[in-house]
């Protein structure tokens, strides 16, 4: 291990698109990025994932064959990004896989990612760490989100006062504040409704820049009564997943007249109004406001989200030097990073946590 400071992150997240893929050498003063790669998910992969998110016969049998599964798919992953870094895989440290959530329930002291740790440094012949949320749910915590201490380290600035929003399927933002304590939390839907709404209608995986929502209108008392959840109202800390927010709880209050297109500009409504609020109500005293995650390529979302907070710098991580799509596989090789090195990885004023852990599972190579 002496020597060897490159690593591997492994991203799946919530709008369950794919893997990203990235290697990070952590040798220098800076972090620095040495290439990514991206392996998609069919349409069946996808489904297969989504009927995990519930209960129901067989789902244990289901879940372990599709952790397998998944792992192969890491491996795949693992495999494109050295080919195309040149990069032997004797020189990783090791890889940092978050796994696939299909359940995330802190209140019942548990949250799931699929992925056998086990197998994927089988087939890769790297380190793995994994089960980064756990250790936090332990002690007490929420488990989630976990990204804003990688936030923190990368993005903070000491004389501008930051908040990044991650708009994945389900959105979380981290305030970054000049001095004092970073905190963070789940602020609602992301992109998870938008995305089950338009399959279900036009059969498309994810509504394109927004164009379809742009050519409806919100319904003001939906939009209402879906505000009117209790999550939206809770303090931080707080998460929450696909088993708060599915297509389910959306349908239950409409009456069948609605527009499609409607509902999807009431769903674009919705994760604006819930990200706006929070950063209004969480942290005063922003400037700037940086995206990443799927959302952030929502042309329609960013400028819903200019005109609810008028006089804040909105733009994507880009401009902080680190690709939007790519910030939480970024996150999860710098918290495999930090497990090695036996550092904390979570931010108890985040996750609620009686204290810093560390977090994952290691399996040594």
């Amino acid at each position: 291990m002496a020597g060897k400071k490159r690593f591997i992150g492994l991203m799946s997240g919530t709008s369950l698109d794919g893997i990203d893929a990235v290697l990070m050498d952590f040798s220098g003063r800076s972090i620095r990025v040495m290439g990514d790669a991206f392996i998609p998910y069919d349409d069946r992969l996808r489904s297969q994932l989504l009927a995990l998110h519930h209960p129901h016969t067989g789902e244990l049998h289901d879940a372990a064959i599709l952790g397998n599964q998944l792992a192969r798919m890491y491996a795949q992953a693992v495999d494109e990004l050295l080919r195309k870094t040149n990069i032997a895989r004797q020189e990783i440290s090791a890889i940092g896989c978050h796994g696939q959530t299909i359940r995330h329930r802190p209140d019942a002291g548990y949250t799931i990612q699929l992925g056998n740790g086990a197998l994927l440094a089988e087939l890769t012949g790297v380190t793995v760490v994994c089960d980064f949320r756990g250790r936090d749910i332990a002690a007490g915590g929420e488990g989630a989100p976990l990204v804003p201490a990688f936030h923190a380290a990368v993005f903070s600035h000491p004389s501008v006062h930051r908040v990044v929003v991650n708009i994945g399927g389900i959105a979380n933002l981290s305030d970054l504040p000049r001095s004092g304590d970073v905190s963070g939390f789940d602020t609602g839907p992301g992109n998870a409704l938008m995305d089950a709404w338009i399959q279900r209608h036009l059969g498309k995986p994810f509504d394109k820049d927004g164009a379809w929502a742009k050519t409806g209108r919100p319904d003001e008392k939906l939009l209402n009564t879906l505000l009117a959840h209790d999550f939206f109202s809770r303090k931080p800390p707080k998460s929450t997943g696909r088993e708060t927010f599915h297509l389910p709880w959306v349908e239950q209050y409409l009456t069948g007249r609605e527009r499609p297109e409607d509902v999807q500009a009431t769903l674009l409504a919705l994760t604006a109004t819930c990200i706006a609020r929070s950063v209004l109500s969480y942290c005063a005293g922003a400037t700037e406001v940086y995206l990443c995650g799927g959302g952030a390529h929502s042309g329609a979302l960013i400028a819903v989200l200019k005109a609810m907070l008028p006089g804040l710098l909105i733009a994507r991580t880009d401009e902080l030097g680190i690709g939007a799509d790519w910030v939480e596989a970024y996150a999860f090789a710098w918290l495999a990073h930090q497990a090695l090195q036996r550092r904390p990885g979570n931010l108890p004023a985040v996750t609620g946590a009686r204290g810093p852990r560390i977090l994952g599972a290691i399996y040594p190579n």
